[in-house]
């Protein structure tokens, strides 16, 4: 399929748009499709999507690029699947207008087109790591910035956790699925001698009399036989199946879920072994990795997005999307790491998750001020910012009165350092009552939270409560873009599987995010409250 911008967008004399009434023209001015039309699809690089299709001209063309890329917007901004976005398209004259469609005999786009889009999208990331959706999404949140005049120089940053839509597996049914998968997939290429014995996983009823019903054999029987069933298959099938996902996630789960037995058997693994937070989840999604947040469980991925703010409003300008083991300090350093030099000064404000001095360094060579404040920016025990540590920055040296401490231990689950002084150094100690050591027959110890003692470090500058408290409401804004893209664009819901796969989704989620913000701007009705209030 060859590659061919989109030239047909001139009104042809017989369009429909020509025909309109006054009064429908009037409340087509007053919808979402004309911001739409006006200042999003006009501004769709379809050259960025050349590489996607071949630059051979005797091939059949492509569907335009911008109006596949505006219908996804469309799509996730009314909340329609693939197959109404068409039929709106085909019958809803607002659609038309804001793809530019209006001169269309028959509109460019089948029941295959996006799936295909999605796909070619996927393969180039896969091969060459770039992120063609993301650049383009980045690309319109950047004009619609600017369109809004809102200044790039005061941001906020926040992550959130997405589920990955698949079905929570105990260990028993994820091995007997992978297995029941291989076997099937041998099954019906006709090789039955290599499954000799194993007919009972191509019985689809098979597995739930097994890992729910039969209660006559224990748990532990029932896993080990599935082990050795599995450990006895994959070998006398490697050469053939090697290659294909069904023999590789098995495999995978017998080396994450076993560990080395007697006489060359593989058993379970038990809790004192250890477990990874990126073993298999499930099958359908090798991808999602497992974490633990908040007193909640969490099989899937995560995201981080970036907001410019001011008074005017706000509008996601960023987003960054990975498995949810990924930390919060991780994504804010790739996020400077990616920002060239700041001509004018900014400000990145978000909570302390992404904390750090490599982080604060790294964006202060980019012109950048790293601000990391509580979620209700409250301000920390200044105590904490006199207190020296060493080129490590996890050992006390002195505490603010220059005493040395008789022993320094870093705790590294609360990122702290437990101080140890001799009771006669705190006793009398002018700074005793601020510190507020526990006081024992010869020693004084005393907790140093690191991050709190880097917000104090950090924000020396900001000391005055009322401005502290105005940064923290400012942080707290971007609370709304995780509780938004969740609960109006579900998120959570994806009805697709896979980290490319489901990042795509996400990115049209958040382009759609924006253009609500900008069809409110245009009505008028976009302001930060924050600001507002200051």
């Amino acid at each position: 399929m060859s590659f061919v911008l989109n030239n047909y967008q001139q009104i042809s004399l017989f369009d429909s748009l020509g025909f309109l009434s006054e009064r429908k023209q009037r409340i087509l001015d007053k919808s979402w499709a004309k911001p739409f039309s006006d200042y999003i699809f006009k501004n769709i690089d379809e050259m960025m999507f050349a590489p996607l299709y071949s630059d051979k001209r005797n091939s059949r063309p492509n569907a335009p690029i911008n109006v596949i890329v505006g219908a996804l917007i469309l799509k996730e901004l009314n909340g329609l699947t693939d197959d109404e976005i068409i039929e709106e398209c085909e019958f809803d004259f607002r659609y038309q207008y804001a793809l530019h469609t209006t001169s269309f005999e028959n509109q460019p786009l089948s029941d295959r087109t996006f799936s295909r889009f999605r796909e070619r999208n996927a393969a180039y990331e896969l091969a060459t790591g770039k992120d063609l959706i993301h650049d383009c999404i980045v690309s319109l949140s950047e004009n619609i910035r600017k369109y809004m005049d809102i200044n790039p120089s005061f941001k906020r940053m926040d992550s959130m956790m997405i589920e990955s839509n698949i079905r929570k597996m105990g260990r028993l049914e994820l091995l007997y699925t992978c297995l029941a998968n291989l076997v099937h997939e041998i099954s019906k290429d006709g090789h039955k001698d290599l499954i000799d014995g194993l007919e009972e996983y191509k019985n689809p009823d098979n597995r739930n009399r097994v890992v729910y019903h039969d209660r006559t054999t224990p748990q532990d029987k029932k896993l080990q036989k599935i082990i050795d069933d599995a450990v006895a298959l994959l070998p006398k099938c490697r050469e053939d199946y090697e290659c294909t996902d069904d023999y590789q996630l098995l495999e995978r789960t017998i080396n994450e879920q076993t560990k080395d037995g007697n006489n060359g058997t593989r058993l379970p693994k038990t809790k004192e072994d250890g477990m990874p937070s990126d073993i298999l989840q499930n099958p359908s999604d090798p991808d999602a990795t497992y974490r633990f947040k908040a007193s909640k469980s969490h099989k899937g991925y995560s995201a981080n997005v970036v907001e410019a703010v001011n008074e005017k409003g706000s509008v996601v300008i960023d987003y960054q999307y990975d498995v949810n083991t990924r930390s919060d300090a991780s994504f804010v350093r790739e996020y400077i790491e990616n920002t060239e030099y700041a001509e004018e000064p900014v400000t990145l404000i978000a909570d302390g998750a992404y904390a750090g001095e490599e982080n604060t360094k790294l964006a202060s060579n980019k012109n950048i001020t790293l601000m990391t404040t509580g979620l209700k920016g409250r301000k920390p025990r200044e105590i904490f910012g006199q207190f020296d540590v060493d080129e490590t920055g996890k050992v006390i040296t002195s505490c603010p009165a220059g005493n040395k401490p008789k022993s320094s231990s870093y705790i590294r689950q609360t990122d702290a350092v437990r101080v140890s002084f001799y009771r006669s150094q705190c006793e009398g100690c002018p700074y005793q009552s601020q510190c507020n050591p526990e006081l024992k027959e010869r020693t004084a110890t005393f907790h140093v939270p690191l991050k709190s003692r880097r917000r104090i470090l950090e924000s020396t500058e900001i000391m005055d409560d009322e401005l502290r408290t105005l940064i923290g409401k400012i942080r707290n804004g971007v609370e709304t873009v995780p509780s938004v893209i969740r609960n109006k664009y579900l998120v959570d819901k994806m009805p697709v599987r896979g980290k490319l796969k489901i990042k795509q989704f996400f990115g049209f989620k958040v382009a759609a995010l924006n253009v609500s913000k900008l069809i409110r701007y245009t009505q008028g009705k976009l302001k930060c409250r924050t600001f507002k209030m200051a």
